[in-house]
């Protein structure tokens, strides 16, 4: 079968594309290309999106939430910790099994990563590791809400209660997940935390055409100084407060992202329905386990992740290239075992659960394009190849 792609952006564009030309050209008659009223107007939409409308919230999540845009999504970071005065001498709590970005944003700024792993089931961090890591050093945890579900907002919140130690909350693949807490109070991920991190890259749910990222907070003080530090650190012309960056996100950007947003929840909707028919196609093959639903979150499916029992991914991964079958690996190292970061002293076999994850999972076309057939042809060609590496044919 010809034409399975692992993130098809033309065929989802293609649904609005006289909307995204309108949109761009009213950009281009305005000459107003940095910030002005269509960044402005994607805030203040984004902050209705993430509000939940009925049922018991945790934090209030529709009036105090405030959001700062900016250039992409690991700026997003660096901005949450430089608006939290972290610097050298501190240490930022992160999992090890994760994109380079979460860990490089703690290096630039002089501090020092503190990696833990993650759970084997949501691939998420394990907050038992998390308390064990903290030190007098501790000044921010940032989960990583991995591959569109929520980690355990509820234990690290109550973590972060007990220590005064704020957490950031990666979100960049879990824009509208939902996590609801024990005492059935929920939230949007992202607003949980003392920040909430997002990426507008092109194969998130919500992309840009471009690059672009934003910060959720419900701190007015915080979503100030953040709002600065995007601007070279000052909010008025030619005052500078503090040492900022260059991170604004453009008009172009915000305009296409306002013509995208209204469609997301109905994007997210396809992605669920499109995981449930895999699940259903892969139940009964027992090479494969497939992603595991955390009762708590809701799942947005940025990506659809398999694990494979034994070490048989990569022969996998080769002949389902050849049957033109593409597929991603999320991801084929953890942090600990990047040159990057040898420096942090860790050495392989320190975080089991990442090492053996790097070696089985497995992420397979996911996109709101993707039909009924081509799963099937994904999977039926999936199951032939398993049973050939295993002897079968």
């Amino acid at each position: 079968m010809e034409g399975i792609k692992m993130v098809d952006l033309n065929g989802l564009m293609n649904h609005i594309r006289p909307e995204l030309d309108d949109a761009i050209k009213r950009v281009l008659d305005s000459e107003r290309f940095i910030g002005g009223e269509e960044v402005e107007a994607f805030s203040k939409e984004l902050t209705s999106a993430l509000s939940l409308n009925e049922g018991k919230t945790m934090g209030g999540l529709s009036d105090d939430v405030f959001i700062v845009p900016c250039a992409n999504g690991t700026d997003a970071l660096q901005i949450a910790l430089m608006a939290l005065e972290i610097g050298p001498g501190d240490e930022v709590i992160t999992p090890a099994f994760t994109f380079i970005s979460t860990v490089e944003v703690i290096a630039l700024l002089g501090a020092k990563a503190v990696l833990v792993d993650v759970q084997a089931d949501t691939f998420n961090i394990d907050c038992h590791a998390v308390e064990k890591a903290i030190t007098e050093k501790t000044k921010a945890i940032i989960p990583v809400h991995l591959f569109g579900q929520c980690a355990d907002m509820g234990a690290l919140m109550e973590i972060s209660n007990k220590t005064g130690i704020p957490i950031i909350e990666d979100t960049a693949q879990s824009l509208l997940s939902t996590y609801c807490d024990d005492q059935g109070k929920s939230g949007r991920a992202g607003l949980f935390g003392a920040f909430g991190t997002t990426s507008f890259f092109p194969s998130k749910n919500l992309g840009c055409i471009g690059d672009g990222g934003a910060l959720f907070t419900r701190d007015k003080n915080l979503a100030q100084i953040a709002k600065s530090i995007t601007n070279h650190g000052g909010l008025k012309r030619y005052q500078h407060n503090r040492v900022g960056l260059n991170s604004r996100l453009d008009a172009l950007q915000a305009a296409v992202l306002r013509v995208k947003l209204p469609h997301l929840k109905m994007h997210i909707s396809q992605r669920q329905n499109a995981a449930a028919i895999y699940d259903d196609l892969l139940k009964n093959v027992d090479e494969v386990v497939i992603p595991v639903r955390d009762e708590k979150s809701s799942h947005v499916f940025n990506q659809y992740t398999i694990k494979l029992e034994g070490e048989i991914r990569d022969e996998l991964a080769r002949g389902l290239a050849e049957d033109g079958v593409p597929t991603s690996v999320y991801y084929p190292k953890g942090i600990h075992e990047q040159k990057a970061f040898e420096g942090l002293g860790y050495k392989t076999g320190e975080f089991p659960m990442t090492e053996k994850l790097s070696k089985t999972v497995l992420s397979l076309p996911m996109h709101t394009e993707l039909s009924s057939a081509q799963q099937k042809y994904i999977v039926a060609r999936l199951i032939s190849r398993l049973s050939e590496i295993k002897g079968e044919v």
